[in-house]
């Protein structure tokens, strides 16, 4: 085996795990595509703000209605075929919409209605593939598992895909909508070739889902490591979002930033993502997790602190370079935290409650931010994230050296 294959993929690791992140790249290359493909395609069918922003709604709205629901089907169920079978349908949905679309033949209401099947098919699939990650590698390897993950979400959903669904938009209205149902298929073949313990990871028989659900919340109000990351998760994400959604008018208007400026800003953090992973793996073995933690939350803070003060466009770029930077190693250090302290058959419970909470957050934080942005400037929400995000470090500080280290292995 190559230096290199081996720096991407340890033979410690196993074959499953390099089938297991192969099909989350290639999968990530077809969500990247419709990231901007499907937008485009709403866009050609009406020119409704409402209906427009009702459609990126409905492709979100189902985390928080079915988000504890496919936790608990995924705790009950074979994961590893949950994944495969949902993201077929998938495939079946994306077919149906080529077909509409060759046939021409195609409205807003259809496009909205695969929206939102698209988005109930991306919670039971993403709740599921989470899960698969702790079943394959040891507690140890979790943050190396993790991050080449987010490797791949960076590279094929945020750089290469968004501006490949475009061009294949460009050429033709089915082009990208072809190009994500192969390239799901791929990932289905892939994720097939992954080895996890055949049936489900516990036995469900004589409960019902509420009962696992309930369970599910139990546990983590009760295992405060869990408890604290996620209320932590949480609050960070209120006040991400709030800046980040007005985050175009800071740009074009505060900053005086040209349409083509805003849109490298996001790819700004994304090569400031990807920087850090290279660098991961040693960061990983030289400091301990709560010590990353740590240095990734006060840049946070420190974040919020720059923008608010910028006033040069030069500064927003090194800004959002920095952001990609540190978020890359809270997410992967976060995330295998939160996966070496849960128990195996909690997994998909723990996971969609997670994600619950990040997509509520979110939620929460651009409505937060867009009041604000309103009533005192578009520089206000960056003031507001750095006094939320300063008191929720503050008061968690202590507390990381035991959330970052629970249950290590």
């Amino acid at each position: 085996m190559s230096k290199f294959v081996e720096a991407i993929f340890p033979e410690r690791l196993g074959r499953s795990f390099r089938w297991l992140v192969t099909s989350s790249w290639v999968s990530n290359i077809g969500d990247g595509i419709a990231m901007a493909a499907g937008p485009l395609l709403v866009a050609s069918q009406t020119s409704s703000p409402f209906l427009v922003a009702l459609a990126a709604l409905l492709n979100k709205l189902p985390w928080l209605v079915l988000g504890l629901w496919a936790g608990a089907i995924a705790d009950r169920v074979d994961r590893r075929r949950l994944v495969m079978v949902v993201n077929l349908l998938r495939v079946g949905v994306v077919a149906a919409l080529c077909a509409i679309i060759v046939t021409d033949v195609v409205n807003i209401t259809l496009v909205l209605a695969v929206m939102l099947a698209l988005g109930v098919a991306e919670v039971f699939a993403d709740t599921a593939g989470q899960t698969l990650m702790p079943m394959l590698v040891d507690k140890k390897d979790l943050a190396i598992g993790q991050a080449r993950l987010q490797a791949g979400f960076l590279t094929a959903n945020q750089l290469v895909g968004p501006p490949l669904g475009a061009v294949l938009f460009a050429a033709g209205t089915v082009w990208p909508f072809v190009v994500e149902g192969v390239a799901t298929v791929l990932a289905v073949l892939l994720v097939a070739r992954v080895v996890t313990p055949p049936g489900p990871v516990r036995d469900g028989a004589g409960t019902h889902v509420l009962k696992d659900i309930a369970e599910g919340l139990h546990w983590v109000w009760h295992a405060p490591a869990v408890r604290t990351l996620m209320l932590t998760i949480l609050t960070f994400n209120i006040t991400y979002a709030a800046p980040m959604g007005v985050l175009v008018l800071y740009a074009t208007e505060h900053l005086g930033m040209s349409k083509t400026g805003f849109g490298l800003l996001t790819t700004t953090m994304a090569v400031g993502g990807l920087l850090s992973t290279t660098a991961f793996d040693k960061l990983q073995r030289r400091y301990r997790f709560a010590t990353l933690m740590r240095v990734a939350l006060s840049c946070e803070v420190a974040w919020h602190l720059a923008l608010a003060l910028n006033t040069t466009q030069w500064g927003a770029f090194v800004a959002m370079f920095g952001f990609g930077v540190y978020s890359f190693v809270w997410g992967a250090i976060s995330r295998a935290v939160q996966q070496r302290a849960t128990p195996i058959e909690l997994q998909g419970r723990v996971a969609s409650l997670n994600m619950v909470s990040i997509f509520a957050g979110i939620m929460v934080g651009n409505a937060l931010g867009g009041v604000i942005a309103e009533h005192w400037g578009l520089a206000a929400p960056f003031w507001f994230g750095f006094v939320g995000a300063g008191i929720t470090l503050a008061v968690i500080w202590r507390a990381l050296g035991h959330i970052a280290h629970d249950d290590a292995g």
